[in-house]
């Protein structure tokens, strides 16, 4: 019985590592796309243009992601303090890999010229569609939230406000500290940061999360897989060692 709980816990995390890379994709492909970058990357990709250009320290997009989700998951254990679960710590985790993630897709995406305006176009779409359909899959996951997820949610059990509302205020927020940022670092709208791509990826996410919501049986299926590890090995050394019974 403990073994299966393992398999099945280590499973569900080989899963939710899968739709997390596809989510950074996504994301790396709204970035590159420099029509604006989508909600939650849109800070660390103002800060990390902003050292590009000697006025911040030179991190990567992936680097200052991880630094706002350590502040995220703060905020949570300020605003929850007794309430909070210390099994959200795992939080950070995640969103290290999320980090790590992002700056390896940032990297694959880098080989594509983004030069001309369809390209960007093209680049946008893809990167909202596949993010979407990665966050459906990860929230079938059901293991700890991502800590932009998770400082909403902590809002909203506070607050006792509804959890769309709240998404909505958090979004928004991010939006304007990454405007904000923009004119404190080049004293101009950052458009390659948040531009109208960002506001598409605002609506278009959700819609995708919706639309796939209902297909994806077929993830449930595979996330209540058990495989038989110990089956495989077995047969694998049956395999190598012919003889043996």
């Amino acid at each position: 019985m403990v073994k299966e709980k393992v398999i099945g816990f280590v499973w569900q995390h080989v899963l939710l590592l899968l739709s997390m890379y596809f989510m950074t994709l996504g994301v790396a492909l709204c970035v590159r796309s420099n029509l604006g970058s989508g909600v939650i990357s849109s800070i660390p990709m103002s800060f990390t243009l902003a050292g590009e250009a000697g006025l911040a320290p030179g991190w990567t997009i992936g680097g200052y992601t991880n630094v706002m989700n350590v502040i995220l998951v703060a905020a949570q254990v300020l605003i929850l303090r007794r309430r909070f679960e210390p099994i959200q710590l795992f939080q950070l985790l995640v969103g290290f890999i999320f980090g790590a993630l992002l700056d390896i897709n940032m990297w694959i995406t880098s080989v594509f010229s983004y030069d001309a305006f369809w390209s960007q176009i093209i680049a946008q779409f893809a990167g909202a569609t596949i993010l979407g359909c990665a966050v459906a899959t990860e929230i079938r996951c059901g293991s700890v939230t991502m800590p932009g997820e998770g400082i909403q949610v902590a809002i909203a059990r506070v607050s006792g406000k509804p959890f769309p509302v709240v998404k909505i205020m958090v979004d928004t927020t991010l939006v304007v500290l990454a405007v904000i940022s923009g004119f404190a670092f080049f004293g101009a709208w950052p458009w390659t940061v948040v531009g109208p791509g960002t506001l598409f990826a605002m609506f278009y996410v959700g819609y995708v999360v919706k639309l796939v919501n209902p297909h994806l049986r077929w993830f449930d299926r595979l996330l209540n897989y058990r495989p038989g590890f110990r089956r495989y090995i077995y047969g694998l050394a049956r395999f190598i060692y012919p003889r043996a019974k």
